[in-house]
């Protein structure tokens, strides 16, 4: 059983608690600005208001696996940061703590998230991208003509078409006061109707409005030639488009699937779901080196680099992934050459800062 210490204890503490902030609060903006995007889409009739949380939730998964790595990185970062400006770093080098006391309980951290992140990656992300994908496909079918809500105007995807009802019951069956316009190439159909009731037919599976007491009106805008009938009963099929649910997304395959795949999409999609917890890994051996720093350095001078090292390493992964699924380089290259040379600039970093490439350095350290 692993014995933690009482530096270790501190500094896995002090850690876990900045990650925990970082991480939340990038959380937090990415899903507010989501959030705006999915109730403007709600406001304009492209998507239901119930399903705006659900969708919320699915994107959230995504999100995580993004942000984990990134928030650990930056945690540990300014951790380190704090203790190196404090001199608290100062006192603990003076009672000989080295790399070593350092990366044991930051590394104690960083493979906890990456097992988790290994669950979200191959499991929950490809679970919670299709799940996304068909609520939206369902919502978008719902928001066609097949849903009404009172006091909103709602359009047809195919048609040129606009429904309005000022009244729907509780079961959304009944409505009253109702209007609809139906564009047909140059003929444009108009229907008021003092009450109607929705139905489906038993057979086909077909949803039929039928609209009570009211004026239908046929003509071509502009012309004198309008046809106005009076009706007491008239029969519209509303029924929604059907949703398509194919997707050349490789978000959504599971896992499984990918691991007996020879395509060189699916090679290039479980290489980028690998890298995640890879990722979380890497940016710890990283991040110690880099976040140290004088006393009297500037509070964010570190981040900054730690922020720009972080972006190029994520938008090598993203070109990697775009030249796996072209086939400009073998998938045994892959991704992977990034992840490695992240880590040989650590190391580097690392030995600089220790004295690792000193010539008697190993000598003094076998005497």
């Amino acid at each position: 059983m692993l014995q933690l210490g009482i530096l270790d204890r501190y500094i896995l503490k002090e850690t876990a608690q900045t990650w925990l902030a970082v991480t939340g609060v990038l959380l937090l903006i990415l899903l507010a600005n989501k959030f705006a995007r999915f109730l403007g889409e709600a406001a304009s009739g492209k998507l239901p208001s119930d399903v705006v949380f659900n969708l919320l939730a699915l994107t959230s998964v995504h999100y995580l696996i993004v942000l984990i790595p990134v928030g650990l990185f930056l945690g540990i970062m300014l951790t380190l940061g704090r203790l190196y400006r404090d001199s608290e770093m100062a006192a603990l080098m003076a009672c000989g703590a080295g790399p070593r006391e350092l990366y044991r309980p930051l590394y104690l951290l960083a493979i906890l998230l990456a097992i988790a992140l290994s669950g979200l990656t191959l499991i929950a992300g490809p679970w919670s991208a299709q799940a996304s994908f068909t609520l939206r496909k369902n919502a978008e079918q719902d928001a066609q003509l097949g849903q009404f809500e009172s006091g909103r105007f709602k359009g047809s995807r195919n048609r040129a078409g606009v429904f309005y009802t000022e009244t729907v019951s509780a079961d959304g069956k009944n409505l009253e006061h109702v209007f609809m316009q139906d564009q047909r190439g140059d003929q444009l159909v108009i229907v008021t109707a003092q009450t109607g009731r929705q139905e489906i037919d038993p057979e086909t599976g077909r949803r039929v409005l039928l609209l009570e007491n009211g004026y239908r009106y046929d003509g071509i805008p502009g012309e004198a030639s309008f046809q106005r009938v009076r009706y007491v009963e008239h029969g519209i099929d509303v029924t929604p488009d059907q949703p398509n649910y194919d997707s050349d997304k490789r978000e959504s395959v599971p896992t499984r699937l990918l691991l007996t795949s020879n395509d060189p999409r699916d090679i290039a999609e479980l290489q980028w779901r690998l890298s995640a917890p890879l990722m979380a890994l890497v940016l710890t051996l990283v991040a110690v080196p880099l976040a140290r720093s004088d006393p009297r350095e500037g509070k964010y001078g570190r981040v900054t680099m730690g922020v720009l090292l972080y972006v190029v390493y994520s938008n090598l992964l993203g070109v990697s992934q775009v030249w796996v699924e072209r086939s400009n380089i073998p998938p045994l290259v892959g991704l992977w050459w990034v992840h490695f040379t992240v880590i040989i600039i650590g190391l580097y970093i690392l030995g600089r800062q220790n004295g690792w490439f000193r010539k008697n350095y190993f000598a003094g350290k076998r005497a």
